[in-house]
């Protein structure tokens, strides 16, 4: 086990102290190379000796389309996502630190689709020790759900009906709807999504008895100074809602057997939700009420059936006694 090491607080905190720290706390020797070369190289960009929490956002971008802009996709993912790890690492543990920007987002590998996988693999998934109960249960509630992960993640304790195992996430690109003059402006048009044991199960050990606040949280309390909306802090713990890009840093983490950015996409939970709902007879009618999908083609891009299923059903085609 790698030494423990105490990051110094506040703004002392400077990039390169920031990054050894981070690296020197990665316990596999493959996963330090494979990250050493996007993070030194990131941090020697934004100046070795500036304070972490003096970085903007844009600058982690430049720096990444600096060096890896014109890169092989599969090598931008990665060095993005090892610079992804390190500052939600130093977040999560309370410190100021910036963020990649939205701009530099995770590209799509050329002429490949979002896969979906198997319950098997998605079942051992949740099963290993080292992942965390906090990701066994969002990796669960995705997948019986079928909801898209800035949905879920977007969830409050408040929002959660464990008798009826539902809850109301705000849609994809919805808008406040026409109010009155004086309505609160928080009047968002809401759409329900179900789940079944598995999450049912594992959410009262991840809550312990917590009741309001969001459902997933990090593991340290915001940094000083950081500005966070009071629905995203837990009131009980202090500890801030867990986002989109430190679940898909996590996720890429347990996952990814060629280096950091080719693990599995928080995506991935729907369309392999959709997709063995398909394979088990489900109609496009209720794959498309599970969803919440408007129309019938965006349905049948999630739907990929494994071939298997192409195989057993092609046998329906077969003359009558061949199958005696």
């Amino acid at each position: 086990m790698p030494t423990a090491v105490q990051l110094p607080t506040g703004k002392a905190l400077t990039v390169r102290t920031a990054a050894d720290v981070f690296l020197d706390s990665l316990g596999n020797p493959n996963t330090v190379r494979s990250y050493a070369t996007g993070v030194g190289k990131t941090a020697q960009r934004l100046g070795e000796g500036r304070p972490l929490a003096s970085v903007a956002d844009d600058k982690i971008g430049e720096a990444l389309e600096l060096f890896w802009g014109a890169a092989a996709v599969n090598t931008w993912n990665a060095r993005r996502a090892s610079v992804l790890s390190w500052l939600s690492w130093c977040r999560e543990r309370g410190h100021e630190a910036p963020a990649v920007p939205v701009w530099a987002r995770r590209m799509a590998v050329p002429d490949s689709e979002t896969p979906a996988r198997s319950r098997m693999a998605i079942d051992r998934l949740i099963a290993r020790r080292e992942v965390h109960l906090r990701e066994k249960t969002l990796y669960r509630m995705l997948f019986e759900t079928a909801g898209r992960a800035d949905e879920i993640l977007g969830v409050n304790i408040e929002d959660l009906d464990f008798a009826g195992r539902r809850c109301q996430v705000k849609a994809k690109g919805t808008k406040a709807k026409s109010r009155r003059r004086g309505q609160a402006r928080e009047d968002f048009a809401l759409e329900t999504v179900y789940w079944d044991a598995g999450t049912a199960r594992l959410l009262p050990r991840l809550l312990k008895g917590r009741n309001r606040g969001p459902v997933f949280v990090t593991h340290r309390r915001a940094g000083p100074g950081k500005i966070v909306s009071p629905r995203d802090v837990c009131p009980d713990t202090g500890f801030a809602r867990l986002s989109y890009g430190q679940a898909r840093a996590l996720l890429d983490e347990h996952t990814a057997v060629r280096g950091p950015g080719t693990g599995w996409d928080l995506h991935e939970y729907r369309h392999s939700s959709l997709t063995h709902l398909g394979e088990q007879g489900a109609s496009l009618l209720m794959l498309m009420a599970k969803s919440r999908h408007k129309k019938p083609e965006n349905v049948r891009r999630y739907f990929k059936p494994s071939p298997e299923a192409i195989a057993e059903l092609t046998s329906l085609l077969a003359p009558g006694d061949s199958r005696r």
